[in-house]
């Protein structure tokens, strides 16, 4: 049998998920599903509270409210606001289905951290929707080192749980923009 990244790939998740059952976890893995589970997914409206693939639990829907920017990454291997980690996102359109991707974590709100997704694709000539977007430049949360964007008009609430594994601590600069953004359109502290 040919061994290549996927199969590899599967193999690990395999055995990330038997592990999950038994209630343990292997070691250097972060808390939660390595990726959604297989199975049929559920076309439906979005809406809060729906049953989610790929996280523990429900998704309570995104963020509306106002909140606090806060920036306090820590080696310590729990996710914080400043880190940029990779969790499944629902789409907005279906919170049943959704995708593993990359978050900048920018505050939090109960139990919940808050996220905005990382994009690499370019939105900077697209008139109507470049205001939505911030560039971030690049780093190692992405394989390929491509220029990222964190997406302003969606802020998920992500269960620590939920967090596959961290990918960078993006620097003060960088989240500085961010914060001055969320600020300004939406009205944090």
């Amino acid at each position: 049998m040919a061994w290549n990244l996927r199969s590899i790939g599967n193999a690990v998740r395999d055995a990330l998920r038997y592990l999950d059952k038994l209630g343990g976890s292997a070691p250097g893995t972060t808390r939660g599903p390595a990726a959604k589970p297989a199975g049929k997914r559920r076309p439906g409206p979005a809406r809060a509270g729906a049953p989610t693939a790929g996280l523990t639990g429900t998704y309570p829907g995104d963020f509306l409210g106002r909140a606090a920017v806060r920036y306090a990454p820590a080696p310590n291997g729990l996710p914080e606001p400043g880190e940029v980690v990779w969790t499944w996102v629902p789409y907005e359109e279906d919170y049943s289905q959704g995708k593993d991707r990359p978050v900048l974590l920018v505050g939090t709100s109960g139990r919940y951290l808050l996220g905005l997704m990382l994009t690499s694709k370019d939105h900077d000539g697209d008139s109507r929707r470049s205001d939505d977007y911030v560039d971030i430049g690049t780093g190692p949360w992405d394989r390929q080192w491509r220029p990222s964007e964190a997406k302003l008009d969606r802020v998920l609430q992500i269960n620590a749980k939920d967090i596959r594994r961290e990918g960078a601590i993006l620097d003060v600069g960088r989240f500085n923009l961010i914060a001055a953004a969320l600020r300004e359109r939406r009205g944090w502290s």
